[in-house]
């Protein structure tokens, strides 16, 4: 079998109880995805069939950093396949363990547990997939980075099946005894009413593993460690309890208990200037008036804690922005001095937005300017909360104005970028004409599509930055102005356009736009309180 309904199968990766795995290529999108291709006894179960269209828009919406996204489920020739991400080529935990010289570090222990423990709680309901081989594990330039495969599908299996195929197995492969070593004694029964807490059985388990490189059999002494000074040894205990009311109820709840030091963070703030903590973000926009000052009505401040994008720093240097084979406005091609600066790696998404509007406690800051229109983005208020659509929380926020955009930089510290800063950000180090390169494709960028897609689903550009062309366009700190680059030529050190104006810069076009508009040195403009579902933005900020 070479293909599968609209995939062409590159290679298998892998077979478990559930069936077999396969990177695939899309033949129209021309991108990769992992297929799960259930075994054939459970396609040719009707009430299989009938859990598992019920079930699969559930595991569909899981969103979760640590999960392996599902985007689509389908049928081909009587066989039915789950598409995921394909998250590169990490190791599963069995292998990475085997190959592994040296014990992790407490640090690193620590990391991976929070990470796999955050994936578990956050589905809400008994995983049956913690096993080695559907525990991911990837070296990235942060640390170790753990995904979890096969989320939700117990739902859809039922374990007396599930257990009868691992069963048929066993005398084919030894590796399978590692899925019955993760079962808690409930589901060993066969009993009906599992709930969370086998996840945590299983948890204590993995910990058990990951620490001796053996599985725990009969009574059996709880492992000391000397080197490390959490209470793993506690930990392990609480969770693998034969009752299962002794099992603390959530796998966080053990981990708050017995390890309550998390991962470290992996920014390094100390590199990029950020002012205090603005408690007010929406006062920038207040203004003094000739016949009193407007004093608005005390609100009570929530206390809601950005979540910070990763940032690259650009050298400071001598850069060339604008184009002598494009429009008007880009004329004349010219050289730029710029002081070193740093910019997100990808654009502002919806779940970091919302945090901002919650913050904010509105859509609307002192002076009435509009931060966003909720009907042109993603985020609703339902019953007074606001809820981003399903699926959309790693898409770039939308529907934000200029002054929007700028409220919300000040809130985390930064700034918006310069138009100068964006372009080169944007060319690279090799100054192209796209973020690409000389050209640009389609399987390069979202650009001639119907919809937003997440940040980070294409390729980063030559300063390791995602998302510069197409998706949305990105505002700017400048005032537009069409002739401006004549005047930058005589000025061209760190330009911030013109002084006033009525259109404020937007840049890299957008998922609707053609592919002349991803050009790095296309202008873009628009009045800085317009809403519509293709602007965002990213940030950027001074570096000592």
């Amino acid at each position: 079998m070479k293909t599968l309904g609209d995939f062409s199968l590159i290679k298998e990766l892998g077979e478990g109880a559930l069936g077999k795995t396969f990177l695939a290529e899309h033949r129209l999108l021309k991108r990769t995805f992992t297929l799960k291709v259930l075994a054939e006894e459970f396609s040719r179960d009707p009430g299989f069939i009938s859990r598992f269209e019920k079930e699969i828009g559930a595991i569909a919406m899981l969103d979760h950093p640590n999960i392996v996204k599902v985007h689509n489920v389908s049928s081909s020739n009587g066989s039915y396949y789950l598409v995921s991400d394909d998250v590169g080529e990490p190791q599963n935990l069995f292998t990475y363990l085997s190959k592994r010289e040296n014990p992790f570090t407490e640090e690193e222990l620590v990391k991976i547990v929070h990470q796999i423990a955050s994936a578990i709680d956050y589905g809400k309901t008994p995983h049956l997939g913690i096993k080695l081989s559907n525990i991911l594990i990837k070296e990235t330039e942060e640390g170790l980075h753990v995904y979890l495969t096969d989320f939700g599908l117990s739902k859809v299996v039922p374990l007396p099946a599930f257990l009868k195929k691992l069963q048929q197995q066993f005398s084919q492969n030894q590796s399978f005894l590692q899925t019955f070593c993760f079962l808690a004694p409930e589901q060993k029964r066969g009993e009906a009413n599992i709930d969370a807490r086998a996840d945590v059985y299983a948890f204590g388990v993995l910990v058990y593993f990951i620490l001796t490189r053996e599985f725990p059999d009969g009574i059996f002494e709880l492992p000391k460690f000397p080197e490390y000074r959490l209470q793993w040894d506690q930990l392990i205990r609480h969770c693998m309890q034969k009752d299962p009311q002794k099992r603390p109820a959530t796998i966080k709840a053990a981990l708050e208990e017995l390890l309550p030091t998390g991962p470290k963070p992996l920014l390094k703030p100390q590199e990029i200037e950020r002012p205090e903590f603005d408690a007010d973000p929406g006062a920038i926009f207040q203004a003094e008036l000739s016949i009193g000052k407007y004093q608005p009505k005390a609100q009570e401040f929530v206390d809601v804690v950005p979540e910070l994008t990763e940032m690259k720093i650009i050298a400071k240097g001598c850069y060339h922005r604008g184009s002598d084979h494009g429009t008007r406005d880009e004329l004349p091609r010219h050289t730029v001095n710029l002081d070193a600066f740093a910019i997100d790696i990808h654009p502002v998404t919806n779940e970091q937005f919302v945090l901002f509007l919650e913050a904010l406690g509105g859509e609307k800051d002192v002076q009435n300017n509009d931060i966003m229109r909720l009907k042109d983005s993603r985020i609703k208020r339902t019953g007074g909360k606001l809820i981003i659509e399903a699926g959309y929380s790693k898409h770039p926020v939308v529907g934000v104005t200029w002054y929007g955009a700028t409220a919300y930089a000040k809130w985390v510290g930064k700034r918006l970028p310069t138009e100068a800063e964006w372009e080169v950000a944007a060319a690279g180090p090799g100054e192209t004409a796209y973020p690409t390169g000389g050209t640009i494709e389609r399987s390069q960028a979202n650009f001639f599509s119907s919809d937003t897609t997440a940040v980070m689903s294409y390729p980063p550009n030559g300063y390791n930055l995602f998302d510069m062309p197409g998706n949305v366009y990105e505002w700017c700190q400048d005032w537009y102005e069409y002739h401006y680059y004549d005047a930058s030529v005589q000025e061209p050190n760190n330009p911030k356009g013109p002084v006033q104006g009525v259109y404020r810069v937007l840049r890299g076009g957008c998922w609707k736009s053609l592919k002349e508009d991803l050009r790095c040195a296309h202008r873009h403009r628009n009045n800085p309180g317009s809403m519509n579902g293709t602007c965002g933005f990213r940030c950027a900020a001074d570096v000592s």
